[in-house]
């Protein structure tokens, strides 16, 4: 009986201990204090609901998504191993860094981690045991730049930054396999109230991003994909369905928003603005 009772004790201890977070990964330029996962620069006020136990996974948003990739290592590590799991919420090139992340390692061993990160955003180990991955239970892309932008190709981005070279169209989609998310579903949200940029960008596009990449249409370049109403381009289909001409999806891609408004740009304007807009308020309905 004793045993019985220690026994169900350490069960629900475990379950007690057991926490979901809500994880943003910021696209170019970055903002937000590295290695601060309090730091919502980039995305608008910190007080402004985004999921349950919201973190701010900052990285530089100049320097190569190799380079880079380290940081959102340590966040997955710290908040997504063990008994803890993990929404996620990716802007442009937060996809990009987050699905090479995935593909490159996420069918590699994690120490499990304690959820309590220095200020360098490091996590201790929790019981020096290690998993396979992450515990992920899917993302959710806005603008998602996994497929990268014709900005970049055109060198309206020439900023000289590393970033910008990884964002070319053919760069991006040669980088790692965009196939691979170890089985971890990929929601995309396609704004598409693009204006400045219309001429270099293909099909519909929210001036930064086209619906070729915010869409996640697999291949090895861009395309020109539209909203149905737009008699001159293929469709963007929702969910996993072949678009209009026949294109396919990423495997584990599914479109959830197409901005068939014409209604959400890219731009966050410190406020949680644009096609992010979207994406928050399915966090705050669905990381919970």
């Amino acid at each position: 009986m004793r045993i019985l009772l220690a026994l169900c004790l350490l069960v629900a201890s475990s379950l007690a201990a057991a926490t979901n977070y809500t994880l943003w990964i910021n696209g170019r330029t970055g903002g937000g204090t590295v290695g601060d996962y309090n730091s919502f620069t980039y995305w608008g006020p910190a007080s402004t609901a985004a999921g349950v136990n919201k973190k701010a996974v900052n990285w530089d948003g100049y320097s190569s998504i190799a380079s880079q990739s380290g940081r959102i290592r340590d966040a997955l590590d710290c908040f997504c191993t063990g008994a803890n799991w993990c929404y996620i919420a990716t802007h442009s090139a937060g996809d990009l860094i987050l699905g090479y992340t995935l593909a490159n390692y996420g069918g590699s061993a994690r120490v499990k981690k304690d959820a309590s990160p220095n200020s360098s955003g490091v996590c201790g180990n929790a019981d020096g045991t290690s998993q396979t991955g992450w515990n992920i239970k899917w993302v959710r892309a806005a603008s998602g730049a996994g497929g990268g932008s014709e900005l970049a190709d055109g060198g309206a981005w020439a900023t000289g930054n590393a970033i910008d070279n990884d964002l070319k169209t053919q760069t991006a989609r040669a980088m790692y396999n965009h196939n691979q998310t170890y089985g971890i579903w990929f929601y995309m949200y396609a704004g598409a109230k693009g204006t400045l940029y219309s001429g270099i960008l293909p099909g519909q596009d929210d001036e930064a991003v086209a619906y070729h990449s915010t869409g996640g249409v697999s291949g090895s370049a861009g395309g020109a994909y539209c909203n149905p109403a737009d008699w001159f381009c293929n469709d963007l289909t929702l969910g996993t369905a072949p678009n209009e001409g026949g294109s396919l999806k990423w495997s584990y891609h599914s479109v959830s928003f197409r901005d068939d408004a014409e209604a959400y740009n890219h731009y966050t304007n410190g406020n949680w603005a644009g096609i992010v807009s979207v994406v928050r308020s399915a966090m705050v309905n669905s990381a919970l």
